[in-house]
């Protein structure tokens, strides 16, 4: 693969990296960090990619591997009272309550899901993504469905 179809692949997953980030993060600050370190590191380790139709999966596993080092690095310096202070200010916010509902899910729920109905992911990709069987993939699926509509008709059930 040469630097300008690198760039090509890049811009075309931009959006699903952002997308792939953020239900790992929650500073948009620590998303653009996780997908700008993921893009240098892929392009570093460019040769390790054994075939390029598979560079979406690949560039994504990558960000993951980031987003999990930034969230252990976070986690290591943010105080209780900070992380209060954040998810306090967060809810405030006007977000959609379908984004609030995916956001309360568990991570490994919440990342299978938004790989899958947001990025349109089939389980076979996510698999590899992921490195979890397919069966897995589907439970988590059904579990995160199930939790959504659970917290989404609580919700509804609130603004009654």
């Amino acid at each position: 693969m040469n630097k300008n179809l690198f760039i090509d692949r890049v811009l075309e997953a931009e959006r699903t990296l952002y997308h792939v980030s953020k239900t790992i993060l929650s500073v948009d600050q620590d998303c653009e960090d996780a997908v700008q370190s993921a893009i240098l590191k892929a392009y570093e380790k460019l040769n390790t990619l054994k075939e390029e139709q598979y560079f979406k999966t690949w560039i994504i596993r990558i960000l993951l591997n980031e987003c999990y080092r930034l969230k252990r690095r976070e986690q290591a310096n943010v105080s209780y009272e900070e992380c209060f202070e954040f998810v306090k200010a967060e809810d405030e916010e006007d977000f959609s309550e379908l984004y609030l509902a995916i956001k309360k899910l568990p991570e490994r729920i919440r990342i299978t899901v938004v790989l899958y109905y947001v990025e349109g992911y089939s389980v076979k990709e996510i698999k590899q993504i992921l490195k979890i069987p397919a069966g897995t993939v589907k439970s988590r699926l059904a579990k995160g469905r199930k939790l959504l509509k659970n917290r989404l008709e609580i919700m509804e059930v609130d603004y009654e």
